[in-house]
């Protein structure tokens, strides 16, 4: 009984002397943490910016910003200028081959007596030079013989037809022409009154 009762003591003991040493390490911590969060408030009293200083850091983001912001708004009215200008790139370089046929038309019609082989070269090339248009979605205002469109034409004269072409187009002075759906030239007509 003995030996049993130091065994007893001894678990006593041990669970007496492990709660202690629990206790004093919980203290330890507690005591850590409030130390950790002194120190923590002391740097950042010592660490928090001016209000002058904080002021100087909004304002150089500030500036930096409106500058980054300027040279984006000139890189792009950069950009649009040469889309601009090269957007109608690939339309002058289909009618340069137009212009060097005239240019050849032109030199036989000072070398050639023959009317008729003029008139087919000349046929030629106006054939070449509508079918780059066609190709480029441009098309001629057909108008003769239909009624006055104000959206496509434009009226430079008021001829006397009669009851039956009143209000039709009579004549076409201008071709007019259109991309698409959209007007690129009006056409310039004679209107019946």
């Amino acid at each position: 009984m003995c030996k049993e009762m130091s065994e007893k003591e001894k678990d006593m003991d041990a669970r007496e002397a492990s709660a202690a040493t629990q206790e004093e390490m919980a203290e330890s911590a507690a005591t850590d943490t409030m130390s950790d969060d002194a120190t923590t408030e002391g740097d950042n009293m010592s660490v928090e910016p001016s209000l002058e200083e904080q002021i100087a850091v909004w304002r150089d983001k500030y500036l930096r910003l409106q500058a980054e912001f300027d040279n984006f708004r000139k890189r792009t009215i950069k950009e649009k200028m040469d889309l601009v200008e090269r957007g109608c790139e690939g339309a002058w370089k289909a009618i340069l081959p137009i212009l060097d046929d005239m240019e050849r038309a032109i030199a036989a019609s000072h070398k050639s007596e023959d009317i008729e082989a003029l008139r087919q070269g000349e046929e030629l090339v106006m054939k070449k030079f509508e079918s780059v248009l066609q190709a480029a979605n441009i098309t001629a205002i057909d108008c003769v013989g239909k009624p006055f469109n104000e959206e496509e034409q434009e009226a430079v004269a008021r001829f006397a037809a009669g009851e039956d072409k009143r209000g039709l187009v009579i004549d076409c002075v201008q071709r007019g022409y259109k991309l698409g759906e959209h007007v690129l030239r009006y056409a310039k007509v004679v209107v019946g009154e």
